[in-house]
This record gives structure tokens, C-alpha cells and sequence, in this order.
């Protein structure tokens, strides 16, 4: 899709890859429709980009934020494009987490992904030509400890994005999913960032990973894994899982500390990447 053409959705405009999403697609000369939940962020981006970007702040685990979002992607006209990024994390022992944080996790980044695409596919069918861009994660192919929920939610977007892309073969609505691999944003706690330290896991840059998201949405790239090994490590779980288990037994330990070492709490606001790291 040529960006000028693009008239995009993006929810998780406020998070780290989201802000630079924007950043890239308004270059490229997109107009962008910005859902999140940080009302003064949103509103710098509007600031920033006057003429090209509408905003609204909006809870989209809640059926209002959801009919909110609709009602101004109608208004908005000629939508093109969504691209599900907004999401939440949580890094702690499944047995230590919260049972409503898991709850609002699964809510989030599963849910509400799922609900708000049935009700804005109808505006998709609308257009000659359509994008539906599902932002996953490397742990949405791969299961790591100390990421337990989150790893579920990521790998049932990769298989929604994988169905939602086989029911729509026949439609002019494309599917694309993108999983970026670990990324330096304020959604990683610091136990996250002590503990990549000590696994010597390397951060990608946000604006690094929007480039790739954009270029992917500019040549309709269905499927896109982001790093070096990490795509590598996809692959080899999925064809020899033992030897995967094996690395990540070795590193148990190291996860485990820095685990136990931050109280279980929910996330608290929707973001766009997760702290990843690769066995």
C-alpha cells in the first residue's frame, strides 16, 4: 500500500513503537486515526501533525472505548487500513501473578484485539484495497518463562491473524502479522532491563522496528519476523523444540531471580512491545 493512500487505525499510539509509527507513517505521508490511553500524548502527536492525525482516547477493553473507536473511524472516512498494536505485559512466575492482571492482559491483548477487528472489518470491505496489520511477538512463536500469560496472548494473535488471513483469501482485505523481537520501551520493567543485562540480550531500537513495520505495510509483507537470532529461534522451535527447552533451562535460573524480584502487578498502560529476549 502506498503510504499516501494509507488511512490508518493505529491503537497503542501512545506506546514506544507506537509514537514512532507515527512518526514514519506521517512522513510517508499517511492521515492516521490514533486510539490510546494517554490523553496527553495523543494530543502532542495531534499537535505535531496537524492535518494528519485525529486522536481519541479511549479504553478499548471496555465495549464503550470499542464503540467510541468505531463511531470515529466512521466519521474519519475512507478507512483503509488497522493496525493492532496496543497491548500489555507482565513479567513475573505464573504462580505470583494476580488473577485479575492476567485476566486484563488476556482482555487486552487478545479480546479486545479480536473485538474490535469484527467491528471495523465492515469499513474495510468498504475500500478497493485493505490492511488488517496484527502486531505480535517473537513470543508469540516462542514460550518463555516469566512471560507465561503474555506468551498466550501473543501466540493466539499470530493464530487469529493466520485464520482471519485464510477466511479473507477471497477479499481485497490483506492480513499482515509483524513480530518484533525485544525492544527498548518504558514497557519493560526494570527487572526486565536488569535481567536482558545479565542474559546479554540486546534492545532494538523503536524507531529501528517502525522503519521495518512501515516497510512491511508499504509492500504488503504477510508475515514479518524482526531480529537476528530471534527468527532463527522461531524456526528451530518449531521444528526441534527440545533443543529450544534445553537452552532456556540453562538461563531458568537467571529468570527466575529477576522474576521473583518484582511484585506481581497489572500493566498499566497499553504499549507496543514487550521485554523479549531470545534462548
Amino acid at each position: 500500500m502506498r503510504l499516501e493512500q494509507c488511512r490508518a487505525l493505529l491503537t497503542g499510539a501512545s506506546g514506544g513503537i507506537g509514537q514512532a509509527l507515527v512518526e514514519r507513517l506521517c512522513a510517508g505521508g499517511a492521515h492516521l486515526l490514533l486510539v490510546g490511553r494517554d490523553g496527553l500524548a495523543l494530543d502532542s502527536l495531534a499537535r505535531r501533525y496537524p492535518g494528519q492525525v485525529n486522536v481519541i482516547c479511549a479504553d478499548l477493553a471496555l465495549r464503550t472505548g470499542r464503540q467510541t473507536v468505531l463511531e470515529a473511524a466512521r466519521r474519519f472516512g475512507g478507512l483503509n487500513c488497522v493496525i493492532n498494536a496496543a497491548g500489555v505485559n507482565q513479567f513475573s512466575l505464573l504462580e505470583h501473578q494476580d488473577e485479575d492482571a492476567i485476566a486484563r492482559l488476556i482482555g487486552v491483548n487478545v479480546t479486545a484485539t479480536l473485538q474490535l477487528t469484527h467491528l471495523l472489518l465492515p469499513l474495510l470491505h468498504t475500500q478497493p484495497q485493505a490492511l488488517l496489520v496484527n502486531l505480535g511477538s517473537t513470543f508469540g512463536s516462542i514460550g518463555y518463562p516469566g512471560f507465561a500469560a503474555y506468551c498466550a496472548s501473543k501466540f493466539a494473535v499470530r493464530g487469529f491473524s493466520e485464520a482471519l488471513r485464510r477466511e479473507l483469501a477471497d477479499s481485497h482485505i490483506k492480513v499482515l502479522y509483524i513480530a518484533p523481537r525485544a525492544t527498548r520501551t518504558a514497557m519493560n520493567s526494570a527487572d526486565v532491563v536488569a535481567m536482558n543485562d545479565a542474559l546479554k540480550v540486546g534492545l532494538d531500537d523503536p524507531q529501528a522496528v517502525a522503519r521495518q513495520i512501515v516497510q512491511a505495510i508499504s509492500v504488503e509483507r504477510e508475515e514479518l519476523y524482526l531480529g537476528w537470532p530471534e527468527k532463527l529461534f522461531v524456526r528451530l522451535n518449531g521444528l526441534l523444540p527440545r533443543l529450544v527447552d534445553q537452552s532456556l533451562r540453562k538461563q531458568l535460573p537467571v529468570i527466575k531471580r529477576f522474576a521473583r524480584a518484582e511484585p506481581p502487578a497489572p500493566a498499566t498502560q497499553p504499549s507496543t512491545s514487550s521485554g523479549e529476549q531470545h534462548p
